[in-house]
């Protein structure tokens, strides 16, 4: 069942959080969905501008209706993710999304609300919920390019002050994550303190947090043995996501941890069958692993088992 954001995010708010899964391509769509129905899990579906003309958002959107079709036990929302200004109309105008995410977080205040401000108005004409980011998670991930020294936590005077004055859905807020597989130099914890002061001053409003993957050591081990460079990888730890959620992060959004899956199954398979040329079969093989993967990352968000409410 197709739904909206909003009614996922207000289901989850406080209560555990809704993955946002960004992905791309056929062996994803499969391993994603079903994990999700084998977990029980409500989701939102997360295509980014790159992932919407990797192949066609024609043949995307075909895939999401062979999904319904497939997997009709599914609950979940189509989601654009770190879309600029004209990528959001165009999203808006599709039909395809019940949500949207402006991401102008690299403007300055000013500029940042008025461009959220008009995006918001374009897409609530339509009954299309918005999600902005406010201060900026680092890294790096499709288009997203921030350097360490430019990221910027969330300032929760300006957060409730940005959600007043664009009337947006969602915010997304910067509290030491980053994109990319490469997050943290030291232990990185996530900033605990900083969240409830935004949670405070924003109660009524579904927070989210991006760069969230966890890079799991075992998968950094394994594709480093199969001849990848990924030393020194690192992500969130996943026992932090619970905590999360009760203090208002209602959508946690996942993209590098099945890009490290997918490049660990690939190259185990090559390294393991040099003369295989055949793409099917390592792609089974990542289907099955991924979803696997996602059922036990909807059991950490805490989101397993709830569909029942939909």
């Amino acid at each position: 069942m197709i739904t909206d954001t909003k009614t996922l995010l207000k289901n989850a708010h406080y209560h555990y959080a809704v993955g946002a899964y960004n992905i791309a391509c056929l062996e994803q769509f499969m391993g994603l969905f079903k994990g999700c129905v084998e977990s029980h899990a409500p989701f939102l579906l997360a295509l980014t501008d790159v992932a919407l003309y990797y192949s066609h958002p024609t043949m995307l959107q075909a895939m999401i209706r062979g999904a319904q079709e497939i997997f009709p036990d599914a609950v979940f929302a189509v989601h654009h993710d770190h879309g600029n200004e004209e990528s959001c109309y165009r999203c808006i105008q599709s039909g395809l999304f019940s949500s949207v995410m402006i991401d102008a977080s690299k403007e300055d205040f000013e500029t940042n609300i008025a461009i959220t401000n008009r995006v918001v108005k374009a897409a609530h004409e339509r009954n299309i919920s918005v999600e902005a980011e406010l201060g900026q998670v680092g890294g790096t991930e499709d288009h997203i390019r921030v350097k360490g020294s430019d990221e910027k936590l969330t300032d929760p005077e300006k957060a409730a002050e940005f959600v007043e004055r664009t009337g947006v859905d969602f915010l997304a807020c910067a509290i030491g994550t980053s994109h990319g597989a490469f997050k943290f130099n030291g232990p990185g914890n996530l900033h605990f303190d900083l969240l409830a002061e935004i949670q405070e001053k924003i109660p009524e409003i579904p927070l989210v947090l991006h760069g969230a993957s966890s890079v799991p050591e075992d998968e950094v081990r394994r594709v480093t043995a199969a001849g990848g460079k990924l030393q020194g990888a690192k992500g969130v730890d996943p026992e932090l996501f619970k905590t999360a959620a009760e203090m208002g992060i209602a959508k946690i959004n996942i993209a590098t941890d099945s890009r490290l899956i997918w490049t660990r199954v690939h190259r185990e398979y090559f390294q393991e069958h040099p003369k295989s040329i055949d793409f099917r079969v390592p792609g089974k093989i990542f289907t099955e692993e991924f979803a696997l993967f996602v059922a036990q990352k909807n059991r950490q968000l805490g989101s397993s088992d709830t569909m029942n409410a939909f």
